[in-house]
């Protein structure tokens, strides 16, 4: 699988590509505050990843079923998307898998259920701030395990 440069178009069957306009104003971004559960509540936090090493070995993939969640950088960062569409049991389909870099100055919004990697920064640690919808229940993220393979990184 060879990761390619993360674009609006090419990860919008997973989310929405999150960036500052170029010019003065405002971009809005509505599906990155989605929710389809009633009781669920907005959740903010904020995470310090450390990079990756070496290849991925890539072993697990998570989903979030009702909800969005966003990931915004705090400060320059590259990072990994790794996002898969359901195979037809509702598992990961890791052979249509695709793997986007996102460079500084994007944030991504991976839409509610779908399969994506635990977020993996390169270069040096990175600071995000992580929105999504929780009600304290299973249904807030579920893994799975997926037969392993590595990517090599950037």
């Amino acid at each position: 699988m060879r990761i390619e440069p993360l674009t609006a178009e090419g990860f919008a069957p997973f989310g929405e590509v999150l960036a500052v306009p170029d010019a003065p104003g405002r971009a809005v971004f509505e599906r990155a505050l989605l929710s389809t559960r009633p009781e669920a509540r907005p959740s903010l936090s904020l995470s310090l990843k450390e990079p990756a090493g070496g290849p991925l070995a890539v072993q697990v993939m998570e989903r979030h079923a009702f909800s969005s969640q966003s990931f915004v950088p705090l400060g320059p960062a590259r990072f990994l998307a790794l996002v898969a569409p359901h195979a037809a049991d509702g598992t990961p389909d890791m052979a249509r898998a695709r793997a986007f870099l996102a460079g500084p100055g994007q944030g991504i919004t991976y839409g509610a259920d779908v399969w994506h990697h635990p977020l993996v920064v390169f270069d040096a640690p990175a600071r995000f701030a992580v929105f999504m919808w929780r009600d304290g229940t299973a249904g807030d993220e579920e893994f799975v395990d997926v037969a392993p393979f590595t990517l090599e990184c950037p």
